[in-house]
């Protein structure tokens, strides 16, 4: 799993929670000024999620206003920008005159350069979300426009918006798919993620650099398939046709990845279907559904790519999922 360190408010005596809490949003994020009826006991939890210059923080805590005044600002700049997605509840930000709500289907952009108020919480349950940091000057976008972001409205359900989001939501839950060396390489994803949702909803895309553009698109069609393995009809081909691009710039486009577009879908479906015949949730679905769900409308065909794979039929593969699960308690 990632490297993270691991905060919960319960672990300390009531009348340290509070002030403990405040010095670690500061080192996280940047010195705020923190206010909170509940301070006397505070709840709050923090996984710090170490991404090598980006970090990620899955958050909950109780009704709170964060402040970060112009005295702050020049006593301490990180000269960063924190992204939050709220998981459950709603942040709502004061910028000046102008005041903003963000929740679930937004993400609220915060400029540790610029004055805020954020308030999130609410007497009824603990405020959850996702803390993003990122250095400004990783982002290859210019200085002007990077100025602008705070006034923007950036949706978490479509886009790069949406990929950001999953990505931050999957962290969130667990990091144990990953190793400890995985962290800086997501960093990059998540930086070039955010360059292009930033470019794109300033219409401004011919700023980013020629790498990051492909990349934001690599990951935006390994995306599009992950949503389409059950269509056996998912080539190439039409995977080119859905993003407006020719088949052969496809091609190009994976020339430095580890696989071939056709080799890398085809890995994805097996993948998949190992993954539906090893759960013990679905011990009784036919192998043949299981097939079909995952891009192989004949049985055969699949019986023959799962043999060849992985060496094993997919019917003896499920048997000896299901031994093991019993012997390990499933």
């Amino acid at each position: 799993m990632l490297i993270e360190r691991v905060f919960r408010s319960e672990d300390l005596p009531p009348a340290d929670r509070f002030d403990r809490w405040r010095e670690l949003v500061g080192q996280t994020h940047a010195p705020l000024d923190l206010r909170s009826d509940h301070w006397a006991d505070f709840r709050a939890s923090q996984r710090l999620l170490d991404l090598g210059a980006v970090s990620v923080w899955p958050t909950a805590f109780q009704p709170l206003c964060f402040r970060r005044t112009p005295k702050l600002i020049r006593q301490s700049d990180p000269e960063g920008l924190h992204i939050s997605l709220p998981l459950s509840g709603a942040l709502r930000a004061v910028r000046g005159e102008e005041e903003a709500v963000y929740g679930p289907d937004s993400l609220c952009v915060v400029d540790t350069s610029r004055p805020v108020d954020i308030h999130g919480g609410d007497d009824a349950s603990l405020h959850t979300g996702v803390g993003l940091e990122v250095p400004k000057a990783l982002l290859p976008l210019p200085r002007n426009q990077l100025d602008q972001v705070t006034g923007l409205r950036l949706s978490a359900q479509e886009g790069f918006g949406s990929l950001l989001a999953q990505l931050l939501t999957q962290l969130a839950k667990s990091t144990d798919s990953y190793q400890p060396t995985d962290g800086p390489r997501l960093g990059t994803v998540v930086v070039d993620l955010l360059s292009a949702l930033i470019a794109h909803a300033l219409d401004s895309d011919n700023s980013l650099p020629p790498e990051t553009r492909q990349q934001a698109l690599v990951l935006r069609i390994r995306a599009f398939v992950q949503q389409h393995l059950h269509d056996p009809h998912l080539t190439p081909r039409t995977i080119a046709a859905a993003h407006h691009i020719s088949t052969s710039y496809l091609h190009r486009l994976f020339q430095n990845e580890e696989e071939t577009v056709a080799a890398w879908i085809r890995r994805q479906r097996m993948e998949r279907a190992r993954h539906h015949l090893a759960d013990p949730a679905q011990r009784t679905t036919p192998i043949h559904a299981i097939a079909a769900r995952c891009g192989f409308p004949h049985a055969s065909d699949f019986t023959r790519a799962f043999r060849s794979a992985y060496g094993i039929p997919p019917k003896d593969y499920r048997n000896q999922s299901s031994q093991h699960c019993r012997t390990d308690g499933c």
